[in-house]
Parts: C-alpha cells; structure tokens; sequence
C-alpha cells in the first residue's frame, strides 16, 4: 500500500486545518449495544465515561471561541448523566446541537423523557439505521434492535422530527454491512423513505451513508473473516482526490472523553492526538480555537476510508 501521506503529497494538496465550525465531543465508551462496525469499540461493559470537570472544560473553550455546531457522539451519549447538562449549556452558549443517537438509547431505564427534550432543544438528531431490513441490522447491531429503531423513529416522528416544516432534523445513517463500499447516497436515500414510509409511515429528512473504517472493532472482523487485505486494497484504489478538500477533519475538532483533542474521532480511536511542542498530548482546557487553524492534519492509511468512492464524512458522501 502506498503510504497515504504520500499520496496527498501528489495530488499536491497542503494537508491543513482551516477554521473550526464543528467541536465533537465524545462522551465516552459506554453503550447499550455493541455493533459490529464500531469504531470506538462501545459497548455495555465499557467505563470509559466523560466527567463533569471535563465537560465544564469544554463549555469554557466553546465559549471562548466563534465554533457554531457542537456534535455529541459516543459510545450512546444519552447515556452519560452530563449529557442534558451538556446539552442545555450549548443552546445557552447560541450553539447548534447534534446529537448522533444509536435510537435504541431512549429505551433505556430512565430515558423515556429524552425525546421531549431534545425536541425541547431543538437538537438535530443523526441516527444509525444501517439498512431498512429488520435481518441485516440485527445481524450488524444484535437481536430486537431494528424493531426498536423503528418504534423510536415512529415516537419522534410523532414528536415532528423530520417532519418538513417543523425545523427538526432527522438524519439516517447507512454503513454497509461488510467489505464494501456505500452505494450511491442519493439514489439509496430514495429507496430508504420509500420503504420506510410504505412499510412503517417513517419520514426523515436526508440519509447519509459512511464508508466503514478498518480499525480496532471491524478491523478484527475484517481479519476474521479473510478479507481485511481485499477491503484495504479496494479503499486505496477508490481514492478519490476531489474528495480532500472536504473531508471533515479540515474544520472539525474531536475532544475525547477525558479531555484529549483530535483532528478526527478515528483518530481519536488510534490515539493520535494533537500534542505540544515537547511531545504531550494537548487538552482541551489548554487551547484556544484560533491556535488550531492552520496546522498540520495527521494522517495514516485509514485515511483512505475516507476519501475512497464518493468520501465518507460525519455528514454522509462528500461529492457526488
């Protein structure tokens, strides 16, 4: 495999960050499924969990930046007892808020307020339903979880969650379910909101399709299954040049659960972070936005993921 720093090298692209418009922010491991896919490895038995003074810690460099979009992930999000804290301070902040639910979260013991509340707060809600058949997601994300997904999109619908004209967003999340890469997003949204809305009334707003990363959970079932060196060369010869300058990690920042910044969440999972002049990890009590800009992006070979096909972002394909 050709190294894929040198590959950007010549396309003669300068790998940098440009001015933050998206903080992520991991709230930690800790989930109520454990999905084949997944990248953070989340699952019920994890502990990883973002704390408060850590929270506290984020709002204050939010506050002192211009950053407009604050996008909540995990691990479930929901799940961490910060969460609505964290939430309800964003929109004092005059932030938008994404929160990029798994749907099944909201069934969990004590959580049967969380639609109201987001609607409440007028938060944006990304949700994983990787496929419209009830087999193909229990087979990725564990036995009962489709039906679930289905019952919580029918609530939000109700509460006028991508309904058009309310204002609340509704965004679906398709990933395939092997070594393959995403279909083309428009044509397969189309397929998604005919069949969700004859077979179960559901209605959304947009859905975006993610290529999978060949990292830590799906790597081992890529290796498991034989076909981790046919999925990494299938990602090197996809790459797709027109896709570098939009690749999320230019204007995102990813904090992760205990404080450490990233330029991305898969490298946060590789632990990549951004460090100092003598080699530390940065924190995000220690920077301002502004000193990020302009600096250098690190990349590695799982990169390709992102720019193999039509590109792979937090928010669906980047071209067309």
């Amino acid at each position: 495999m050709r190294p894929f720093a040198r590959k950007i090298k010549e396309n003669g692209v300068g790998f940098r960050k440009r001015k933050i418009d998206v903080l992520q922010v991991n709230m930690g491991r800790y989930c109520n499924q454990a999905c084949l896919h997944c990248h953070v490895e989340a699952g019920p038995g994890r502990k990883e969990i973002m704390g408060r003074e850590t929270v506290e810690a984020v709002l204050q460099f939010l506050d002192g930046s211009v950053i407009p979009t604050v996008d909540i992930t995990g691990g479930a999000p929901e799940l961490n007892m910060n969460f609505e804290y964290l939430v309800k301070s964003c929109v004092r902040l005059e932030r938008h808020v994404i929160d990029r639910c798994n749907l099944t979260a909201i069934f969990e013991p004590g959580k049967e307020y969380l639609p109201e509340f987001l609607r409440e707060n007028r938060v944006e809600l990304v949700c994983s339903l990787p496929c419209y058949l009830e087999e193909n997601v229990n087979r990725q994300r564990g036995h009962g979880t489709f039906e679930l997904s289905i019952r919580a999109l029918q609530m939000l619908n109700q509460l006028g969650y991508g309904v058009p004209g309310t204002g609340l967003t509704l965004h679906l999340v398709y990933n395939p379910l092997g070594a393959y890469l995403p279909p083309p997003q428009e044509q397969l949204e189309q397929d998604y909101k005919r069949v969700l809305m004859e077979t179960y009334g559901i209605v959304f707003t947009h859905l975006y399709c993610l290529t999978n990363m060949p990292i830590t959970r799906f790597e081992k079932f890529l290796k498991l299954c034989g076909e981790y060196d046919r999925y990494i060369d299938l990602l090197e010869s996809a790459f797709n040049p027109a896709t570098l300058d939009d690749v999320m990690c230019r204007t995102l920042l990813s904090v992760g659960w205990e404080g450490s910044v990233y330029d991305c969440d898969f490298n946060q999972m590789l632990d990549m972070p951004l460090r100092d002049e003598e080699g530390r990890p940065l924190k995000i009590w220690e920077l301002a936005a502004h000193t990020v800009e302009g600096q250098g992006i690190l990349v590695g070979n799982h990169c390709y993921a992102c720019t193999a096909g039509t590109g792979s972002s937090c928010g669906g394909a980047l071209t067309a």
